[in-house]
């Protein structure tokens, strides 16, 4: 599999700015399952934030699975949102484990990376994008 650029995209209405990493997508589609009117994978661009409020928005990114979506509040800048709660880990059929809170990830280099909300780490063993999932389980029939 090729390796996908990490590239971030912003898109902001008034109330906030929608952060989008492409290459931490799991392609869910619970984004414009949710929200088509904002998330429309098949228009350019596909976030269209100005065509809702931001609370509605916010919400339907905090269940991004995977974390590739985010948002801040422009009057506050760019802060990562807190969650403050127990962690808890769900497996899900066929697919990554979600971590649901507060997280720090040290790599096999002592990398450390935080993670907030959810998070999606690989089950299968073949995502590019270890230890998190990048939606391979899908491509490679991966079922337990």
């Amino acid at each position: 599999m090729e390796e996908q650029k990490k590239i971030t995209k912003h898109y902001s209405n008034e109330e906030l700015t929608v952060v989008w990493q492409p290459h931490m997508c799991i392609h869910s589609a619970i984004c414009f399952k949710g929200l088509p009117h904002v998330f429309d994978p098949r228009k350019r661009p596909w976030v269209t934030p100005e065509k809702e409020t931001g609370q509605i928005i916010m919400e339907q990114i905090d269940k991004c699975p995977s974390g590739a979506l985010s948002y801040f509040l422009n009057e506050v800048g760019e802060k990562e949102k807190q969650i403050d709660s127990e962690t808890i880990i769900e497996t899900t059929k066929d697919g990554p484990l979600l971590v649901y809170g507060n997280i720090l990830i040290k790599d096999t280099e002592g990398n450390l990376t935080k993670k907030h909300k959810v998070t999606a780490l690989c089950r299968c063993g073949a995502s590019e994008n270890k230890p998190f999932c990048d939606g391979t389980h899908t491509k490679i029939g991966f079922t337990a």
